[in-house]
């Protein structure tokens, strides 16, 4: 007959043989404990100059995106918070090719650090995530819940200070033909939504309707490529389908929510029923 254990709630703080490094180790061992999405194991115990040593370096495998995570038993406290800050701040400044954000984990997180964190949300990136140990038996288990999430920042044509071009502001970024991918790509949207325009705006091409924009798709014409972004949540099973039809990958962006292709003369036709089915399912999103 099987045995059936309630468990029982353990402070890892209090724990007479639990160290914060088992912790490290254990997330190190299998990172996908965070639910931070489909991320790898950089480096651990990451030496910072001048400012010890940095618990945890994770990496996602879709982007360019970086976690600097710092591990703390018990309460959560003022130096923690500024240590974790810290070491986000150097692995920025050293590595800004990559896109960082900071995760501070704790056992308890407490309300009055919790109102403190989320003052640098939206400022700083920043992931607040508890965790809980429970033991079955002789066995321990950890779960993490993320308390605080990094803060979603609008797109540029939700900005009241937004910056409209025209079609030779991109002509003279891009080309002509570059340009023109972005009508092809209307023309898709518009078998499912007839009434979306090109909206032209400083920093990418995106889209409007009935003249108020509403960008679940955006494009950046370049002199020899074009960048399409799609705004669809992250998964397994899209990344993929883009690895199976053989388009070229720019890595899935977590800030901003969006698969990013780069299309070259020819991929659009050549892609055009994997190219419809993302679009439409994105527009079904943004609905």
């Amino acid at each position: 007959m099987t045995k059936l254990y309630n468990p029982e709630k353990i402070s890892l703080f209090n724990h007479p043989s639990i160290k914060e490094s088992w912790i490290r180790d254990t997330i190190a061992d299998n990172p996908s404990l965070l639910n931070l999405g489909d991320i790898i194991l950089k480096d651990k115990e990451r030496s910072q100059p001048k400012a010890g040593r940095l618990d945890l370096l994770l990496q996602d495998t879709y982007s360019n995106r970086r976690y600097e995570v710092e591990i703390q038993l018990g309460d959560t406290d003022e130096s923690h918070i500024i240590r974790t800050i810290e070491y986000w701040d150097i692995e920025r400044k050293r590595y800004p090719q990559y896109d960082h954000c900071a995760v501070l984990i704790a056992e308890n997180i407490t309300s009055r650090f919790l109102n403190v964190i989320s003052l640098f949300n939206g400022h700083i990136p920043l992931i607040a995530i508890q965790m809980n140990a429970f033991k079955f038996n002789d066995d321990i288990a950890l779960i993490f819940t993320t308390v605080l999430d990094e803060m979603s920042l609008g797109l540029e044509e939700e900005d009241e200070e937004e910056i409209v071009t025209d079609r030779q502001y991109w002509i003279k970024r891009g080309t002509e033909k570059t340009v023109e991918m972005a009508d092809e790509m209307l023309k898709i949207i518009n078998e499912f939504a007839p009434k979306f325009q090109l909206k032209y705006n400083k920093f990418y091409i995106g889209l409007a309707e009935d003249g108020q924009p509403n960008n679940f798709v955006s494009f950046v014409p370049r002199k020899t490529a074009f960048n399409l972004n799609i705004r669809l949540s992250n998964s397994t099973e899209i990344q993929e389908k883009i690895e199976k039809v053989g388009l070229d990958d720019m890595g899935y962006d977590k800030k901003w929510n969006n698969y990013r292709l780069r299309l070259v003369k020819g991929d659009i036709v050549k892609h055009k029923e994997f190219l419809t089915e993302l679009l439409h399912k994105a527009f079904d999103n943004w609905k």
